[in-house]
């Protein structure tokens, strides 16, 4: 038993010496991974937010506020920052992100159902899965959010102007 642990740890010794294959592993998983600053500001993403919320197309997301980059349709339809909109108190994924900031609490595998703006500028519901903790690298501390989309298929009709 104990070489297979062996074996394991030296695996991910292996990842911790290759930034390259950590990318490659980062930007081929289905989940969207976000890195967030203290001000809620995305430091780092991989491929899977742009195909599951970016409202625009090869748009540049790093340093945008997380509602903004995600696509929230609060921030969208009130025009004001992501954390200003009448919505942010009770933004699940902003406390469940300030809650591992400030108080290292883990969350893991929260469900949500919100609304979003997709590239074609229509507002359609998504059911969310997602867990969030904090870290630190190179003295600084950062949240990492991981999401999965868990909308069910749904038919054209499900575009919402509910909730």
């Amino acid at each position: 038993m104990n070489s297979k642990k062996t074996m394991a740890n030296h695996s991910f010794d292996m990842l911790a010496e290759s930034g390259e294959f950590l990318n490659l592993v980062l930007n081929n998983i289905t989940s969207c991974v976000l890195l967030l600053d203290k001000d809620m500001k995305l430091q780092a993403f991989n491929d899977a937010l742009k195909s599951i919320f970016s409202n625009k197309a090869d748009e540049d997301l790093k340093y945008m506020l997380c509602g903004e980059a995600i696509g929230c349709a609060y921030q969208i339809e009130e025009a004001k920052d992501c954390g200003k909109t009448s919505k942010c108190c009770t933004c699940e994924l902003r406390l469940a992100a300030f809650d591992s900031y400030l108080n290292n609490t883990v969350i893991y595998k929260k469900h949500i159902r919100r609304p979003f703006f997709n590239e074609n500028g229509e507002r359609i519901m998504k059911d969310l899965q997602f867990s969030t903790r904090h870290f630190y690298f190179k003295n600084e501390k950062y949240i990492i959010l991981i999401i999965d989309d868990i909308t069910e298929n749904r038919s054209p009709g499900s575009v919402s102007n509910n909730v």
